[in-house]
């Protein structure tokens, strides 16, 4: 069975996080870094190259395969910043009614800088994300 490519790893968050070149976006990283490191409990470690992540668990499909992955993440990526939540949490298309400008793909949520959303909003949805995953993967 293939690896995963994403694994945690003793890259450093910081380190990471300076390579960030429009100076915006490196700072709205450090705040949303801050604050999912006080939301979950967890400190801010790599996963890959270039997604941080929150906490982790261990997850095994029906397939066979299995792995770790992060509890919550988020990437800066060129064209926002993607953050990494479960697909299905409590009261998720209220709260993303609720939580400003963004895009949304299947896990993904996609922000461009954190002044567009309401951070208590997102606190919310990382508790959520977080009880829904622990739940399914204890």
């Amino acid at each position: 069975m293939a690896q995963n490519k994403t694994t945690e790893n003793d890259l450093r968050v910081l380190a990471f996080l300076n390579t960030i070149p429009e100076e915006n976006k490196r700072a709205d990283c450090f705040n949303l870094s801050d604050i999912l490191s006080q939301t979950t409990g967890f400190k801010a470690k790599m996963w890959g190259n270039a997604i941080i992540g929150f906490g982790s668990y261990h997850y095994k499909y029906e397939s066979g395969r299995e792995g770790d992955a992060p509890l919550v993440g988020f990437s800066p990526r060129k064209e926002a910043i993607a953050l990494y939540l479960s697909s299905q949490f409590k009261n998720r298309d209220e709260l993303l009614a609720k939580f400003g400008k963004h895009k949304t793909a299947k896990a993904c949520i996609y922000v461009k800088k954190m002044s567009d959303i309401d951070v208590e909003v997102l606190r919310e949805m990382v508790t959520n994300s977080v009880a829904r995953i622990s739940s399914l993967y204890p």
